[in-house]
């Protein structure tokens, strides 16, 4: 195959060269424990101190706020147990929404089964949740509201502000996972009142198997992961003292460079959604039109099943997926394409296209080509 193009984005990012030379010397020489007392164990736990400072400092959080964890779905299962265990006392409601990451959906799920009653929202056709709908849920006894910031199959932008405004009007703590936020959309937890956030390295150029989860001082949660001191005894094990470091340096790079990012994505977006809409027959846009990420496209594409056309544009050395990664291996429909109210059929022949920094419109070109004759193969067989 001479030519490879990567357009899943959305799915993991590779690293950055000069996140993975920052990374480097604590694979090799600095490999210290970041809990021992002699100098390469200092230079870890030195290190990852440097790294938390970037990363509260790119969020607008105190550093006592951040914790690492293996991923996004450590860090969402922590916020929504830890938080849901630690305020029982105070009630056992909790609001979330239909089209959340299965990390949040199946934490929730896991919590019905102990004992606490989810609300799981609605959404509207573009992925939106209604703000009277949450209001109208609100009970005595909620604790807890979980709503991500951006989706990962459709892209669509949650109102958070407007959001944070509800909960804290009725004391009630508010969590978004913001996996595919960050490094698209600047966020600044205290402005937009969010109580805690749940990060993945992996979707802003930094390492795999790195992500932390923020959770505001006065909010209480109980431990997910149970045994030393690390992390303020809030998340017991060794840290991943590499993967730490190339977060910060990870999230750094995508703070500053963010206006760029998102202008050159947009137009990536913005040329492709024009040339399909053009070339290709019975095509819908899932998602809000703009409310969405700039680099995410998600579209139906009627007659043809999705996982025929990921084979054919592979072969084609197209690199793009249906949807979320984590439910590639599934053969029911999107939940979040049900959500909002796709049909099952039209919605088998989902595809989602998510750009990055080093795609370019002849990337755009290559791939609209490729398209219009695989759906046209498919279509014909």
């Amino acid at each position: 195959m001479d030519k490879l193009i990567y357009v899943d984005h959305s799915a993991t990012t590779n690293i950055k060269s000069e996140v993975l030379e920052e990374m480097l010397p604590f694979l090799k020489s600095n490999f210290g424990n970041a809990s021992s007392s002699y100098s390469i164990g200092r230079i870890s736990r030195e290190a990852i101190d440097i790294a938390r400072e970037r990363i509260a400092s790119s969020i607008g959080a105190s550093t006592n706020e951040i914790y690492f964890t293996s991923g996004g779905s450590e860090a969402d299962n922590m916020i929504i147990r830890g938080i849901a265990m630690a305020n029982k006392d105070r009630g056992n409601h909790i609001i979330t929404s239909k089209i959340e990451h299965l990390a949040v959906l199946n934490t929730c799920k896991a919590l019905e089964k102990e004992g606490f009653e989810v609300t799981y929202l609605n959404v509207d056709k573009y992925g939106i949740v209604n703000l009277e709908e949450l209001k109208n849920s609100i009970k005595d006894n909620t604790i807890l509201v979980s709503i991500m910031f951006a989706n990962n199959e459709i892209g669509t932008i949650q109102p958070i502000t407007e959001i944070s405004q509800i909960t804290k009007q009725r004391n009630i703590i508010f969590h978004t996972d913001a996996v595919q936020a960050i490094g698209n959309i600047d966020i600044d937890v205290g402005k937009m009142n969010i109580d805690a956030m749940s990060l993945s390295a992996h979707k802003f150029y930094g390492p795999k198997g790195i992500g932390c989860a923020y959770i505001k001082n006065n909010v209480n949660f109980e431990p997910l992961i149970n045994g030393g001191h690390q992390e303020d005894c809030k998340r017991a094990g060794t840290e991943n003292v590499a993967g730490i470091v190339g977060m910060g340096k990870a999230i750094e790079i995508a703070k500053g460079n963010i206006e760029k990012y998102n202008k050159k994505l947009l137009f990536l977006r913005e040329n492709f959604i024009g040339r399909v809409s053009q070339s290709i027959s019975y095509v819908g846009l899932n998602g809000h039109r703009t409310k969405r990420l700039p680099g995410n496209v998600n579209i139906s594409i009627r007659g043809i099943d999705s996982q025929n056309l990921l084979l054919m544009l592979d072969m084609n050395g197209i690199c793009a997926s249906s949807g979320s990664a984590c439910t590639s291996g599934s053969v029911e429909p999107s939940h979040v394409l049900s959500a909002i109210g796709v049909n099952p059929c039209i919605a088998k022949g989902s595809l989602r296209i998510t750009f990055g920094e080093d795609n370019t419109i002849e990337d755009v070109e290559y791939i609209n080509k490729v398209l219009q004759d695989v759906v046209e193969k498919l279509r014909y067989m």
